[in-house]
């Protein structure tokens, strides 16, 4: 046993779960703290994923998040900028378990995320010493286990996305797939309109395709409820991810907004 096994034991664990469809669920962090990420962690639930595509979250603070998920067992993976292939070498490096990639259209897209992601000889990865080897101690385990344990979860959120699902889906590197509603949206003519027929069509699309592919399927859901999730489900989608730092504190400021303006307070 190396020093290292226990990290990607819990990178293997989501990989598996990905892998045969299970029913799985994630936190979503926007605010840079390990602080919130350690909360999100000790709470139930599969991972925690990072987003470094819409904030200013530094690459220092996702390896800070990265630990703290990890000093609660819990798996981390970061969602990288589109086509920003050194953060995401950098952030496997920080330990991350695997990579969310945005805006997937191409073939081509998902070869080059799986290569980047993999050492020799299936890929590219280069063999640095960082604290996914523990700088050093694991570094023949990491090595060793690394390409089978980590996750590669590509966003299709484009037209060409959609009409490219199935050939996106061949690729045995990805082991599942998330829905961008809202992208998607805009891609299709009708930025917002989530409920929209064309919208509806294209997720349908790319739900089926990952049930006919064997592919774990999921979705963000912004405001949460056990009658959404049980929908979902129902939808065949296979994980989701709930709510997010901000729009929790975002929906309790509102609250305290109804608090305070039902008791007249303020000046």
């Amino acid at each position: 046993m190396g020093p290292s096994d226990t990290h990607l034991k819990i990178s293997a664990a989501l990989k598996k779960g990905f892998r045969s469809r299970t029913h799985l669920f994630g936190a979503w962090l926007s605010i840079g703290s390990a602080e919130i990420a350690s909360i999100f962690a000790a709470a139930r639930g599969d991972f925690v994923g990072i987003d470094l595509e819409h904030t200013a979250i530094s690459l220092a603070d996702a390896q800070a998040i990265i630990r703290a998920c990890h000093q609660h067992d819990r798996a981390c993976l970061p969602r990288v900028y589109p086509g920003d292939l050194e953060s995401m070498r950098r952030l496997l490096d920080a330990g991350s378990d695997g990579i969310i990639v945005p805006q997937v259209s191409t073939p081509a897209q998902v070869e080059m995320f799986a290569d980047h992601m993999r050492y020799p000889p299936d890929g590219s990865r280069g063999f640095g010493v960082a604290a996914a080897q523990l700088y050093g101690r694991g570094f023949q385990e990491y090595v060793r286990d690394a390409n089978g344990a980590l996750s590669l979860i590509i966003q299709v959120e484009t037209v060409a996305g959609v009409e490219n699902i199935d050939q996106l889906l061949d690729n045995p590197a990805v082991d599942g797939v998330m829905v961008g509603p809202y992208d998607l949206s805009g891609s299709l003519g009708v930025p917002g309109k989530l409920d929209a027929p064309a919208v509806i069509e294209a997720c349908d699309r790319v739900i089926h395709a990952c049930a006919s592919h064997g592919m774990s399927c999921g979705m963000h859901l912004v405001y949460p409820s056990a009658q959404q999730i049980r929908q979902h489900f129902e939808r065949k989608f296979t994980f989701l991810i709930l709510g997010s730092d901000i729009f929790n504190l975002w929906m309790c400021s509102e609250e305290t907004d109804r608090m305070i303006e039902e008791f007249g307070a303020g000046i």
